[in-house]
């Protein structure tokens, strides 16, 4: 059996996507944008949350995030409770929440004036509003500086950069004209391009064509979000696009709250282009009850609708040089929330055991095999041949290894099919918006075995979160895990992206591998290395110094990395570490020539 460290027994411990209780949306697509038919209408119902604003208020987390009417609270950053609230607009887009004068204040985007909140005791939904609000804005962001002065920062378009304005304390109405304080510069900083993997592909249908019209080759530049640090002001921002893979949160910085700003070539500092679940901006900086700094932000789905996403958590913090970072190396592994001061560099506690492994559905549904549950991709799923209780999916890890945790991703398949239209909604003009605000039910159990034949229970749920994960009391040497279903949401057929199993295997640590890194232009770099041997994948490390590699890119199935998120004027150095069910081989830093 494999040893696993008795530190993390009776711990705390998360996995991205946060398992939430995501609200389903019924998002109506009208097929016309500014009175231009770029495709059929169409109907999408699936979960959905995005743009989270967290922060720590009298000892407990409150987490609000797009479309849920309601927000989300914890004591320990891992077991979260939903609340729902009538007195907050349902629709408006990416609320904002910080605290100041002692109070959470709420605000939200909106195409009319935005209004302000205020809340003593959220839990008790006392919202009341204190300000209609005096002009529309979008991605907006409070902060409030020590002397007690208050500023709004918004901000999200392709062109317009994002502003901030003086606010007064008590009406939240502009005591100033806004400054302009962060614009996009794609031709200096790859990581603000388009596209996937900063490629944006040429159209190849018709109605491809016709939607390009609508999307610009500049990035969004939004999401603002201010922490201030020894003196130091960061406004921090997102780009490019929210259904990008390399959708993420850059910052510059000043000696005041509006600047002038220098743009920080550790930039972006919060960025997830691989793995399971990818992407990580638009999000709120924050320090836990011992001084740890997190950073909160959104993760892409984006297979039913552009705005299908998640929430990410990820351990960050300020260097003694004073740069921003955000650790995303294997960023949707299991995570320990520390008890105390704690390295935020801490690595995985586990490692995945399931990727690529044989796996066995009691039916599947045409063109969604059993084997999508396992390829380490959300936007791909397995879907049951039928939506009858008792459906299940069993993986055979090969062997007998040593089991600590389970996450299981449920996936939202074709649901438009067999739900009647909720109620109420917005017109958004493009797409008519509205939400199943009820709990929906999700019934699941889940059994390890050694031998396939006696068979040990280890998790059953009921709740109406999909992305549970099951951590169990103590490791267990394990070979075989089975997923069944009982009655899920709308009765739809048990559909998972990603039954992951975590924990360590014996066997031997994979070797190091060969690095060449060229630099191809300004904004590129190509990252190749050999194949090694035991490695099950590669992640790559890359930065300024050696000694900061503070980004990473995590790659199956191949050995080489078309990089183009540098920034143009600075050296980087890269590392490639190698990875197994047994641990990871790092990487020797080398410069990017």
């Amino acid at each position: 059996m494999a040893e696993v460290s008795p530190q993390y027994a009776d711990t705390r411990v998360f996995c991205n996507p946060l398992d939430l209780a995501y609200r389903y949306q019924d998002v109506r697509f009208t097929g016309v944008v500014q009175g231009v038919t770029i495709g059929e209408p169409r109907r999408s119902v699936h979960r959905e949350a995005a743009d989270p604003s967290v922060v720590r208020y009298r000892g407990r987390y409150f987490l609000f995030a797009s479309m849920s009417a309601g927000f989300w609270h914890s004591s320990d950053l891992v077991a979260w409770s939903f609340a729902p609230t009538v007195k907050l607009p349902a629709f408006d887009y990416a609320p904002d929440v910080r605290e100041i004068d002692g109070a959470l204040y709420i605000c939200a985007s909106r195409k009319t004036d935005s209004p302000f909140f205020r809340s003593e005791d959220p839990l008790s939904d006392d919202f009341a509003e204190v300000s209609r609000g005096s002009f529309p804005f979008w991605d907006p962001n409070l902060f409030q500086d020590d002397d007690g002065s208050v500023y709004l920062y918004w901000g999200c378009d392709a062109q317009t950069p994002i502003q901030g304005v003086p606010v007064d304390p008590r009406t939240m109405l502009p005591t100033a004209e806004p400054v302009s304080l962060i614009s996009s510069d794609r031709f200096a900083r790859g990581w603000e391009a388009v596209g996937e993997n900063h490629r944006k592909d040429e159209p190849r249908t018709e109605r491809e064509r016709l939607a390009a019209q609508f999307k610009s080759d500049d990035p969004y530049i939004e999401g603002a979000w201010m922490t201030k640090v020894g003196g130091t002001y960061y406004l921090q921002y997102a780009a490019p696009a929210t259904e990008s893979n390399t959708y993420a949160d850059g910052y510059v910085t000043g000696a005041g709250p509006l600047g002038p700003f220098e743009y920080s070539s550790s930039s972006p500092f919060s960025s997830k282009p691989g793995g399971f679940i990818t992407g990580a901006g638009h999000g709120s900086t924050f320090q836990d009850e011992y001084g740890n700094w997190w950073h909160a932000a959104t993760m892409r789905i984006s297979v039913n609708d552009v705005f299908e996403r998640r929430v990410g958590l990820f351990p960050a913090g300020f260097d003694d040089d004073g740069v921003l970072f955000c650790n995303q190396n294997f960023g949707d592994y299991p995570v320990v929330v520390p008890q105390g001061p704690a390295d935020p560099w801490a690595p995985p506690p586990w490692m995945l055991l399931s990727h690529g492994a044989r796996v066995h559905a009691t039916s599947a549904a045409p063109g969604h095999p059993a084997e999508l549950a396992v390829n380490e991709d959300v936007r791909t799923w397995w879907i049951a041949g039928s939506d009858a209780p008792g459906e299940s999916l069993e993986v055979d890890l090969g062997r007998p290894m040593t089991v600590a945790a389970i996450q299981v991703n449920l996936a939202d398949d074709a649901l438009a099919e067999r739900v009647e239209p909720a109620e109420g909604g917005v017109d958004f003009g493009h797409s008519w918006r509205a939400m199943y605000t009820e709990a929906h039910q999700t019934q699941l159990s889940m059994e390890i075995s050694l031998d396939g034949t006696r068979w040990e229970g280890v998790f059953e749920t009921t709740d109406d979160r999909p992305h549970a994960l099951a951590v169990l009391p103590a490791p267990r040497e394990a070979r075989f895990v089975r997923l069944a279903a009982g009655r899920l949401p709308f009765g739809a057929p048990l559909a998972v992206s990603g039954l992951r199993v975590f924990g360590r295997a014996d066997g031997s640590l994979p070797e190091a591998p060969e690095v060449k890194a060229v630099r191809t232009g300004d904004l590129t770099a190509t990252i190749c290395w050999a194949e090694a041997d035991g490695a099950r994948g590669y992640n790559v490390r890359y930065g300024l110094r050696p000694d900061k590699l503070y980004q990473s890119w995590l790659v199956h199935g191949a050995t080489e990395l078309d990089l183009r998120a540098l920034n143009a004027g600075v050296g980087y150095w890269v590392a490639v570490d190698a990875f197994n069910e047994v641990g990871v081989t790092e990487g020797e830093p080398r410069p990017i020539a």
